[in-house]
């Protein structure tokens, strides 16, 4: 599949396909940023290998995506009394990572973030990140209900369920997450002999 027809796909029409492949060109992304160091503990060598070679490659998003990005998140799960903010997981580092692993997320993040860029642009006259608490929270209100959503506004949902899987994802499979949700993981069980009864049903009490 191509460009225009993965944007066909996503639902953003041959209209602002231009505008939209413009901020999806190849080498806008920051690539001066230190790469963080690969987690190596209790991860196999081919794990190990196949991190390092995608972080060496540099970042995907640019800084003004990446800011996006870490709002979006933060609106999707907030910091509460419970448990850390999304970013405070770094879901958006973990973003970073998986639309290089799986690039196949590569151009609906793109263009969803350039759709949305384009639409806060042309109510408000910023991009999403400048715009204020109320306005974001004003256009996400459009497209984060599938069922309410718009017609026009369906580019903007397909992008925000793919922000939102991300999200989730990401978060939940942090360590924060996983303490979020209560996980305790494997145990071995206790035994504690045999039920008394049971004993009493065999006529073994005291044995």
């Amino acid at each position: 599949m191509n460009r225009r027809e993965s944007l066909k796909a996503l639902g953003i029409g041959t209209l602002s396909a231009g505008t939209l492949l413009a901020g999806c060109k190849p080498g806008t992304a920051n690539t001066d940023k230190a790469s963080p160091e690969v987690e190596t503990t209790g991860r196999q060598d081919f794990e190990v290998a196949r991190d390092k070679e995608l972080l060496a490659k540099g970042n995907f998003f640019d800084d003004r995506e990446m800011a996006t990005i870490t709002i979006l998140a933060n609106l999707i799960i907030p910091k509460d009394a419970h448990s850390g903010s999304a970013s405070d997981a770094k879901v958006p580092e973990f973003i970073e990572f998986i639309v290089k692993d799986e690039p196949q997320h590569q151009l609906p993040m793109k263009g969803g973030l350039r759709w949305l860029d384009v639409q806060c642009l042309n109510r408000y006259s910023n991009d999403f990140k400048d715009c204020s608490p109320k306005q974001q929270l004003e256009i996400i209100g459009e497209i984060a209900y599938p069922f309410k959503a718009k017609p026009a506004m369906q580019p903007g949902v397909t992008f925000f369920n793919k922000m939102r899987d991300l999200t989730a994802i990401g978060f939940f499979t942090s360590k924060m997450g996983i303490a979020d949700l209560g996980y305790k993981g494997n145990a071995p069980g206790k035994w504690e002999g045999v039920p008394a009864d049971v004993l009493k049903q065999y006529g073994l009490e005291g044995v």
